[in-house]
């Protein structure tokens, strides 16, 4: 019945990250640039209307944005009393149990990570047309890809605040020339007349909705960021909430006007033919013909630069997902250190990078098709991976403040989540029917099982390692979840039959 002390304290200066230096300008900028506006009107509406041929997408995009507005008023809740920058890792290892929180961190590091490596075939095939006409070059997709992965991976080493400004400006311009493009669309309408027939239910309600709307979640993945830019935020309990609406809202109506835009101008009826034959290029021609040359070749390039800074963001989130479960030591210690000069999670950095590179080559190799099999697959497949983690985190916020004694409104703690917990939930189920069509791939194709089946695959191995920590390294386990308080617990191990029991500057948790 002894009870023992951990000897092993994490030094505070080489496992926190660089705190203060994000307002909610620079979280807004870090979640809109995952989000990536230009890539997902030009790269996945483009290709969920030829791939998916549903008409409803705008409207799919206004139905998330309500369920995600939902989930947040328990999210940021969350988010006000832990700042953690493994989100929801952290959030689902309070309120379902650190096994499962572990499975949870499992599952977000394949999702972030298709995601982020994903946009290496957009970025090679979109350079093409932009290189051609500017120097009259056409390299190969890889190569572009290369000069990509190398600029992002610098940047993940640098401090986060340049990353930000950086986004910035990239983002700014980006948003504008989206701005240009759906007026361009809406003044030369298809027959002369504006259709808001892609906001008709008629168009909505359809086979094929579960994909459309995973898609359309693919769309809002990065608004979670705001909370695992936590740690580095000026005042998280102001800039985390603030920074979580705000992008929820500025990102529904982009896509809804930028998707419903499309329809306007090459005709509801015409939309799916046009946009399975032009794909990604579709936007860009609609611009050459209503703007002129000079619009195009500048959106062109903002699509360039759209990508690279979504490439920037995921970099630097997935990065500080493993940063976090090296800190606590459910990774290998050598994640959980930062750069003593920049405050950047720096082997998680160079791990990412590393895995980039490695896909990059892959593909190449195999001569594997850039824009289809890596980013629309990896990029769908990432989203669905969210769409888990967010509908279990809904239902970890719930249960934590069913066993909390904390106060909190009704709505925060139970009646919003617990709406977005069941309409998340049925996303889920329609999704899982509908996987073959959101891949764009045969009813009798294994990826149409194989994909959704490697998350929970990924989530159980991930509790099963939770539970042999439980097992074989107490001080571990129990600093699961406790994020930058975990480097000053002091952990007391009770007997075998019970967990151990952790106090973090006096707290008994």
């Amino acid at each position: 019945m002894s009870s023992t002390t951990t000897t092993e304290r994490p030094s505070n200066v080489s496992e926190a990250l660089a705190r203060g230096r994000l307002g909610v300008p620079s979280v807004v900028f870090f979640v809109l640039s995952a989000a990536a506006p230009l890539t997902v009107v030009a790269g996945v509406v483009t290709t969920g209307y030829g791939v998916i041929g549903v008409l409803g997408i705008p409207l799919a995009f206004l139905a998330v944005a309500a369920v995600l507005a939902l989930f947040s008023a328990g999210y940021v809740a969350m988010a006000r009393r832990m700042a953690n920058a493994g989100a929801f890792y952290a959030y689902v290892s309070r309120g379902l149990g650190r096994p499962a929180g572990v499975g949870t961190a499992w599952v977000a590091l394949i999702a972030y990570n298709a995601l982020q490596v994903g946009l290496y075939g957009t970025i090679g095939a979109a350079a093409a047309p932009v290189l051609d006409r500017l120097f009259g070059i056409a390299p190969q997709w890889w190569i572009v890809a290369l000069v990509a992965w190398a600029m992002v991976g610098l940047l993940g080493l640098l401090r986060v605040d340049i990353n930000g400004m950086v986004l910035a400006a990239l983002l700014c311009a980006e948003i504008a020339v989206i701005v240009v493009f759906d007026l361009g669309q809406l003044s030369n309408p298809a027959g002369g007349n504006v259709s808001f027939a892609a906001f008709s239910p008629d168009n909505f309600f359809v086979p094929g909705l579960g994909a459309v709307l995973v898609l359309a979640i693919l769309g809002f993945v990065g608004f979670e960021a705001s909370v695992v830019f936590s740690e580095e935020s000026k005042d998280p309990k102001r800039t985390v909430p603030m920074a979580t609406y705000l992008s929820v809202a500025i990102i529904a109506v982009i896509y809804a006007l930028s998707s419903w835009s499309m329809t306007v101008a090459v005709g509801p009826d015409r939309i799916v033919e046009e946009a399975g034959t032009q794909s990604i290029e579709l936007i860009f021609n609609l611009a050459g013909a209503h703007l002129g040359d000079t619009v195009l070749t500048i959106g062109q390039a903002l699509f360039l630069t759209s990508v690279l800074a979504a490439m920037i963001s995921f970099h630097n989130t997935t990065a500080r997902y493993a940063f976090a479960l090296g800190r606590e030591r459910v990774l290998p210690a050598v994640f959980g250190r930062t750069s003593p000069t920049t405050g950047a999670p720096q082997a998680a950095s160079l791990a990412q990078s590393a895995l980039g590179l490695f896909v990059i080559v892959l593909y190449a190799v195999n001569g594997w098709d850039p824009v289809l099999q890596l980013f629309f697959w990896l990029g769908t497949s990432g989203g669905f991976g969210v769409l888990l983690l967010i509908a279990t985190t809904a239902v970890a916020i719930i249960v934590y403040f069913a066993r909390s004694d904390e106060p909190e409104t009704l709505w925060r703690r139970l009646i919003a989540p617990g709406i977005a917990a069941v309409a998340l939930v049925a996303i889920i189920v329609l999704a899982v029917q509908n996987f073959a069509n959101l891949l764009g791939v045969a009813p009798d194709s294994p990826l149409r099982w194989a994909i959704p089946a490697a998350y929970p695959v990924a989530a159980l191995l991930g509790a099963l390692w939770g539970l042999t920590l439980r097992r074989r390294r107490p001080d571990t386990y129990a600093r699961i979840g406790l994020g930058a308080e975990s480097a000053a617990a002091v952990v007391v191990s009770p007997p075998a039959a019970t967990e151990p029991e952790t106090t973090t500057m006096g707290v008994r948790r």
